[in-house]
């Protein structure tokens, strides 16, 4: 499943170089791309051994190629090793007997991606918890915009995933490089609709910090103003935020 790009703008709401970005992006015929890229049909058609059978979940041609002295962390040409396939496809038993065998959970794939955040973007709370528990980190820095699984999670608005990365120790404060942290892009791309709001609320209960703003100075509770988002403000407001 290839993941897709969420974005929402108000013309006063952003910067005119972040407003051109966020068209930039909506619009690019390649802007799904730019999220994530799952193997295309194609793709997987061309597997053969190990990133095959993690695909397919076939374990017992993997615990074959595991005796066999099989490079565990082998790349497709897009850079994916056979653990971000399984993770795109929920072979969670797949992922299991990868880690279990020594592959490395914190690879990034060509666009910088790494498992934990191909199952936050998927919003697949469940790999997440295979992930995490064994090993996995919460606290890579991924992805183009020099983001985080949490800032991913927190734009989709995927407030499960979101308690699991902060119960992981994923940065709550960390700045991408479009400076946004995670509770600016939860208001600033989000839809201000429940999973959104369980998000900051989420964020909130955690400690992260309100006052942090984006490039033009405007703080989560500005951004939310802005947009007419009652419950984020009386959140942020709740909090002392400014």
């Amino acid at each position: 499943m290839q993941a897709r790009i969420r974005l929402t703008f108000w013309g006063g709401a952003l910067s005119r170089g972040a407003w051109c970005l966020a068209i930039a992006l909506a619009t690019w015929p390649g802007a799904s791309a730019v999220a994530q890229v799952a193997p295309s049909a194609t793709e997987v058609a061309r597997y053969t051994g190990l990133h095959a059978a993690a695909h397919k979940g076939d374990l017992p041609q993997l615990k074959k190629l595991l005796t066999s002295g099989t490079d565990l962390n082998a790349r497709d040409p897009f850079g994916r090793t056979a653990i971000h396939i399984a993770s795109f496809a929920r072979q969670r038993e797949v992922i299991r007997l990868l880690a279990q065998a020594g592959a490395d959970l914190h690879l990034l794939e060509n666009d910088r991606y790494d498992a934990v955040t191909i199952a936050a973007v998927a919003d697949d709370e469940a790999t997440l918890r295979v992930l995490l528990a064994l090993g996995a980190s919460a606290r890579l820095t991924t992805s183009r915009y020099d983001g985080t699984a949490l800032i991913a999670a927190a734009h989709l608005g995927h407030d499960g995933v979101v308690k699991q990365l902060i119960a992981g120790k994923a940065p709550l404060d960390h700045v991408n490089n479009l400076h946004w942290t995670a509770m600016i892009e939860a208001v600033v791309l989000g839809d201000g609709g429940p999973r959104h709001q369980e998000v900051l609320r989420a964020l909130l209960a955690a400690g992260a910090n309100t006052q942090l703003a984006d490039r033009e100075g405007n703080t989560p509770l500005a951004l939310a103003r802005t947009r007419n988002y009652a419950a984020m403000v009386r959140m942020l407001e709740q909090v002392g935020a400014k």
